[in-house]
């Protein structure tokens, strides 16, 4: 039964000292933490017997994923080259791209925080349904003709996909509940984690779900 493996990578810590909503925002890179967190999950998966048959990596093109990938594509590619293989070039599609908010550009958390103001209580009523901002189903719904599209055109295949939490639960949530719906503060997609999906090529039925924390001790 051939089958695609789609590995859902978060981006590492970013460094934010103000604790700003950043979004899809500009100029928010990786922290120096953020760096050593990938690096444990490029060694991780680098070292992964199924590295080796690896033949596509996307991204998000925001900053934070991008030098995710960087980082990643460091341990991989050399792997690659010893086993006689092509380096990977990243793609990026937007499909993965971090989920919109209206808090974007805002300063988050207790004090000033904009999750505390009178006029934005409203938006944080029920956290199943992110009124603040794209919706969990709109979510899942662009992950998903992304996967689809993966599934299509790398059959029977590894391959990589870094993005952010929101992408990776919302559509996880979906595939193993039926409804993308969830409390954002019980999603289990640590920074710098990995998902593994695993998808029938020729009927897309979810075969398997797998996560890993390489980065948990970092």
């Amino acid at each position: 039964m051939p089958a695609t493996t789609i590995h859902f990578v978060r981006h590492g810590q970013v460094d934010n000292p103000d604790h700003i909503l950043y979004e899809r925002l500009p100029g928010f890179h990786l922290s120096d933490r953020g760096r050593a967190m990938v690096e444990a999950t490029a060694r991780f998966l680098a070292e992964a017997p199924g590295m080796r048959n690896l033949e596509a990596v996307y991204s998000s093109p925001l900053d934070r994923t991008r030098e995710t990938t960087d980082i990643l594509l460091e341990q991989i590619n050399p792997a690659r080259v010893r086993h006689g293989l092509k380096p990977l070039e990243p793609i990026y599609d937007r499909r993965l791209i971090e989920a919109g908010n209206e808090f974007r550009g805002k300063r988050i958390g207790h004090g000033q925080g904009a999750f505390w103001r009178p006029s934005n209580l409203r938006l944080i009523l029920d956290l199943r349904r992110p009124s603040w901002g794209e919706s969990y189903r709109q979510i899942a719904r662009r992950v998903g003709d992304f996967v689809r599209q993966v599934v299509h055109n790398h059959p029977d295949a590894q391959v990589l996909a870094v993005s952010h939490e929101s992408p990776i639960w919302s559509y996880r949530h979906l595939l193993e509940t039926g409804h993308p719906e969830h409390n954002m503060l019980l999603r289990a997609t640590a920074l710098a984690s990995v998902t593994s999906i695993t998808l029938d090529c020729e009927t897309g039925k979810l075969l398997g779900i797998a996560y890993a924390d390489p980065a948990a001790g970092v």
